[in-house]
């Protein structure tokens, strides 16, 4: 049984670390760079960047920063946010990334999916993925639209159709990001991860909505996804990434605890 991934999630908007809820009332909470060495050095599996606005205000993604996070990191590092042409994912994985996240873009273009997995491998392409929560009909079954552009354009698109699509024309890896759950703390949506996760023959990520170390597990267990995005609970402190991995083992999760991580635990917390 492959270990399961706890990932996090640096949303980046003008070159600071951002956080919103439910993709509105975005803050400013710091500095992405430092972040990202921090995550590292508590032993994190990977860590995931966003250019929030990148999309939304037809631009590039920031490279610098990309470049800089590398920098700092020596795991595997995934970069989405305004990558819409094989150039734009060459520019990317040259600044340091290992995989590149399409989204918008994708929609706009599948076709980008297949020259990016072409062009680089399927293992360095993501399909990332906004899904809200609606109610089902004969062209949106699953009950899950996919919406672009930071959560600002609805698409039509059926989450689950989109998933296995993607899969497809090339995509290694999904990631699942529930609107709904986003920010709120309150734990995944187990439905659409687990039916995605159910569907394609591929890692699937569970995005949006950590506020526990009791969520995680039910992503990686429950949701059958092979790796939770977490962001609120360990950019404001409460959780380092060695105590929530060292719970997640202790529940008889398979994760990578090394070092110093195993010696950090949540029955240690006052």
């Amino acid at each position: 049984m492959l270990s399961k991934r706890v990932i996090p999630c640096l949303d980046v908007r003008d070159g600071r670390l951002t956080k919103g809820i439910k993709f509105a009332g975005n803050a400013d909470i710091g500095d992405p760079v430092e972040s990202a060495r921090r995550y590292y050095e508590e032993g994190a599996d990977e860590i995931v960047f966003y250019d929030i606005t990148a999309s939304h205000e037809s631009r590039g993604i920031f490279l610098e920063v990309v470049e800089k996070v590398a920098a700092v990191i020596a795991i595997p590092f995934s970069v989405g946010g305004g990558i819409a042409s094989v150039p734009d994912m060459r520019d990317v994985l040259l600044a340091g990334a290992e995989k590149v996240s399409v989204n918008s873009a994708a929609v706009r273009d599948p076709e980008l999916i297949a020259r990016g997995a072409e062009a680089f491998g399927s293992q360095a392409i993501v399909l990332g993925m906004d899904v809200l929560s609606v109610p089902g009909n004969d062209n949106l079954p699953s009950g899950y639209e996919v919406v672009i552009h930071g959560g600002r354009r609805r698409t039509g698109l059926d989450a689950l159709a989109w998933a296995i699509r993607g899969v497809e024309l090339g995509a290694g890896e999904i990631c699942v990001n529930s609107i709904d759950a986003d920010g709120t703390r309150d734990g995944y949506d187990l439905t659409i991860t687990r039916r995605i996760a159910d569907s394609v023959p591929v890692p699937v990520i569970a995005s949006g909505g950590a506020g526990a170390p009791g969520h995680l597990l039910e992503a990686l267990t429950l949701g059958h996804a092979s790796a939770a995005l977490i962001a609120s609970i360990v950019h404001y402190g409460e959780y380092s990434i060695g105590e929530l991995k060292a719970y997640l083992n202790d529940q008889g999760c398979k994760v990578r605890v090394a070092g110093a991580m195993g010696a950090a635990s949540l029955g240690n917390r006052p």
